[in-house]
């Protein structure tokens, strides 16, 4: 019996459970996926949980909002992926090392492009990109797009916090989340990896009120509860094409998988079971 999870706070609405259930089942693995609520606070808590996968207790786990960060010094590796980004989302332990690794960078990707290649955009010339955050799923953004060759503008309501995150990255640079700051940018992109506008929150848009956006911004957003942000749905009225993140974590959560059974869930099965 294969025990996994995820470790977060809060975690009521998350469909993490959902999209593994159905990669086990389709796999023809016995197992579940638990959600380990750890309150910001509670590192004790943390490093207790984190002992379960040293016993074996626990196979694996994934780690969200407010941990990618918290989970790194009861590690004894990261991968070097992980170790750059500076932000964990998936623990094993294996040859009796507890190992932290990041399938977020990624999964961003591969799902960012099958986006735009959706909507057929000019993109090449103009890899410049907003990305709304400085925290560990910003930091996982940061890496991937400045990897693939774009050009990367952090917006941190933290300026320092926007600042450490861009010091380790080429073509990476601040500035304070606000209207002033982000109407002087050019960028063809935007990405936010902020918790605004998740349920419950869901009147909220990261982006300053009265902010002026060209209809041939893409915008892609994190947050995957509800269905339709109001970042996407103001986005989407204004012309510009809006993605929530709902690929994203079905990418992320594949690869976790494929990390710690060494089995390749279908895509296909993993999206219905969401009903995407």
């Amino acid at each position: 019996m294969m025990h996994l999870g995820l470790i977060g706070y809060p975690l009521g609405h998350s469909l993490s459970p959902t999209i593994h259930t159905a990669a086990l089942k389709a796999c023809g693995l016995e197992g579940d996926y638990s959600l380990f609520p750890v309150e910001p606070d509670d590192i004790p808590g943390l490093e207790k949980l984190l002992s379960r996968l040293r016993t074996g207790e626990l196979r694996g786990l994934n780690v969200t909002i407010p941990h990618k960060q918290n989970v790194i010094q009861f590690l004894d590796e990261l991968t070097p992926r992980a170790g750059t980004i500076g932000a964990v989302n998936t623990i094993y332990f294996r040859e009796g090392r507890l190992t932290g690794d990041n399938t977020d960078a990624p999964g961003f990707l591969s799902d960012l492009y099958r986006f735009l290649a959706r909507n057929q955009p000019d993109i090449p010339g103009q890899k410049s990109a907003l990305v709304l955050g400085a925290g560990g799923s910003a930091r996982a953004v940061v890496y991937a797009l400045v990897s693939d060759g774009w050009s990367v503008t952090v917006a941190g309501r933290r300026i320092d916090q926007a600042e450490e995150l861009v010091a380790q990255f080429k073509n990476a640079r601040a500035i304070e989340l606000n209207r002033a700051s982000i109407q002087s940018c050019i960028f063809r992109l935007v990405v936010n990896t902020t918790p605004v506008g998740m349920v419950p929150d869901i009147d909220r848009s990261p982006l300053p009120e009265g902010l002026c956006l060209s209809p041939d911004i893409f915008i892609y957003d994190l947050v995957y509860n509800p269905r339709e942000t109001k970042l996407v749905r103001n986005a989407s009225s204004r012309g510009c094409r809006a993605e929530t993140g709902i690929g994203m974590l079905i990418e992320q959560a594949a690869l976790a998988f494929e990390i710690w059974t060494g089995r390749h869930p279908p895509r296909d099965i993993l999206i219905q079971s969401v009903d995407y």
